[in-house]
């Protein structure tokens, strides 16, 4: 609950460091996982080191000692800052079959980074593509992505995934559609629009709604997440574990408060008027931002659909 508000407060200020916060504190987070000479070579020294990452599979096969990687990653977040480079891979058998789902931490160097990071929103965060080119791994570097058992850390590394991760993204948007929000209120007390007469745009009705239900809309949408998230942290706290429906509902409510979050920064867009495009002014870059956000995989609206078929008690998958 604490890494929530702590995202949230920083997406607030910056969304692009809000964002390289969770991104690099979800890579980092995985290393909870990995073999204890993993995490002396991770960690020497004692040092926390900052890392990149990310789920979507690459490909693998077994050497000795080891894996080699192969494969090229989109949104390597924060990746030209990064000591380290977590993938997912797919371990494949001679005949080209995935038999075995293993994550892995390959120092930064071994990776190689593509300039194409030239993008609409989330400009600040460096998420350039990556390539890993039959790279070997050496086990110790390396876990079992889903049996996901860790070996050190408290409560939060039996949440699961994808609430280990999702809660970071929650966090984010909350922040940035309240920053919109708080633009938009600052700006129209001091605004005028009209041809002829001129008049506030806070003392217009359309506006005042407008605001009034955004502002509920986020914070209905905040106290879910905050619940939702809550029961999880209850459960591990105890021992136990978020069930796959519980997996569901966190990824769910962070759709949710993505959609809050990007209809009121749209909401305060439109009713600054032309001002808001300019570059100058943060709103146009709250839109920009909330939309690169709701194209990552765990905004995805398929989550609602998930979570309804987990409550009509249909197959349903916390992840797809």
């Amino acid at each position: 609950m604490t890494q929530i508000e702590v995202i949230e407060a920083v997406a607030r200020i910056d969304a692009s460091a809000g964002w390289g916060l969770f991104i690099g504190a979800g890579a980092l987070s995985l290393s909870a996982y990995l073999p204890e000479r993993g995490i002396e070579r991770m960690f020497a020294g004692g040092r926390v080191p900052k890392a990149s990452g990310l789920l979507a599979p690459g490909r693998a096969r077994a050497a000795e000692g080891g894996y080699r990687i192969t494969g090229r990653w989109s949104w390597g977040s924060g990746i030209r800052h990064a000591e380290w480079v977590g993938v997912h891979a797919l371990v494949e058998n001679e005949s080209g079959d995935p038999i075995a789902s293993r994550f892995a931490m390959l120092p930064a160097a071994d990776v190689v980074i593509h300039d194409n990071w030239y993008v609409a929103g989330l400009k600040g965060t460096g998420s350039c593509d990556f390539t890993i080119d039959e790279v070997f791994v050496p086990e110790e570097l390396t876990f079992d992505l889903r049996a996901l058992e860790p070996k050190r850390g408290g409560p939060l590394y039996r949440m699961g995934f994808p609430g280990l991760l999702v809660n970071e993204l929650a966090g984010f948007v909350l922040g940035v559609g309240r920053r919109a929000l708080d633009e938009i209120v600052a700006q129209a007390s001091a605004k005028e629009r009209g041809y002829g007469k001129k008049g506030r745009v806070a003392d217009r009705a359309v506006f005042q709604h407008a605001i009034g239900e955004s502002d509920l809309r986020l914070r209905a949408a905040r106290a879910l997440v905050l619940e939702v998230f809550e029961k999880a942290w209850q459960a591990v706290s105890t021992g136990g574990r978020p069930d796959a429906a519980h997996q569901v509902e966190m990824r769910a409510a962070t759709v949710l408060a993505t959609d809050a979050a990007l209809e009121a920064a749209a909401r305060a867009f439109r009713y600054a008027g032309g001002t808001a495009l300019r570059l100058e002014n943060v709103l146009q870059r709250c839109l920009r931002d909330l939309h690169g956000a709701s194209t990552h995989l765990m905004a995805s609206d398929w989550a609602y659909e998930q979570h309804g078929r987990a409550l009509l008690g249909v197959d349903f998958d916390p992840m797809g």
